[in-house]
């Protein structure tokens, strides 16, 4: 397919980074977005050292919570690089506590970050794509926003609603040639995995059919086929990447 702009939220983490990694071996152009000072480095050094420098990828800032934050950041990726073709929501945080301890602030910050943000960004990209007829959005929602987890009300809840974005929002935009898909991960090898309890951390693991964590590389791998033209005509689906962690019908 034909080279496409491509942002990714949250795109200097460790789904992300691989999620652009991807992308780019596919031939796109790739903007990370990044708010912690210091990841964009690390990533532009990363993606480097995989043979993609300033032709492939570019790094922008912008805080996902914020909607006018968003707006200035794909603006700028507009008028530097081109408009948005593929949009991949990935900006994801946790600040776990069971319900009856968990504070407000700590409630508010996962929603803004995790589902407010995916409204944030994807206002700002929808009609410039339904306009020129193609566009291809990836929401990442997560294993535990289809089942729940023990405390994570926050974190279940906004995966969960960007499961239900996801459904209403492909229906809208589809005969526009715009499709809207979502990819769910289990427990994946990543630094917010990684600050797990080690005994906590081997308890999942046995839950776990596969027998194992799942890999960055494995998620980047479905987001580049929903992303692609070979997958016009997926659109409202959520596929499941747990190792057999979770099944549903």
């Amino acid at each position: 397919m034909e080279k496409k702009i491509a942002l990714v939220t949250g795109g200097v983490g460790g789904i992300g980074a691989a999620i652009c990694k991807r992308l780019a071996e596919r031939g796109h152009f790739v903007v990370a977005n990044w708010i912690l000072p210091g990841t964009e480095a690390k990533y532009l050094e990363r993606m480097a050292a995989a043979g993609f420098g300033k032709e492939s990828t570019a790094v922008a800032f912008g805080d996902v919570s914020k909607f006018d934050s968003m707006g200035e950041m794909v603006a700028g990726i507009a008028k530097d690089h081109g408009p948005v073709d593929i949009l991949v929501n990935c900006a994801g945080i946790t600040r776990d506590a069971t319900f009856r301890k968990m504070s407000p602030e700590q409630w508010q910050l996962v929603i803004d970050t995790n589902l407010t943000s995916v409204f944030n960004v994807t206002k700002h990209v929808i009609d410039p794509m339904c306009d020129r007829g193609w566009g291809r959005i990836v929401n990442i929602s997560s294993v535990n926003g289809i089942r729940g987890q023990f405390g994570q009300t926050n974190y279940s809840a906004a995966k969960a609603g960007i499961l239900g974005f996801t459904k209403a929002l492909a229906q809208e935009v589809i005969r526009k040639g715009v499709t809207v898909n979502a990819v769910s991960p289990g427990y994946v090898e990543t630094e917010m995995v990684a600050a797990i309890r080690e005994d906590v951390k081997q308890q999942i693991v046995a839950q776990i059919p596969a027998g194992r964590l799942g890999k960055p590389e494995e998620i980047a791998a479905v987001v580049a086929y929903l992303a692609s033209d070979d997958a016009a005509y997926v659109t409202g689906a959520n596929l499941s990447i747990n190792g057999g962690l979770h099944m549903y019908a």
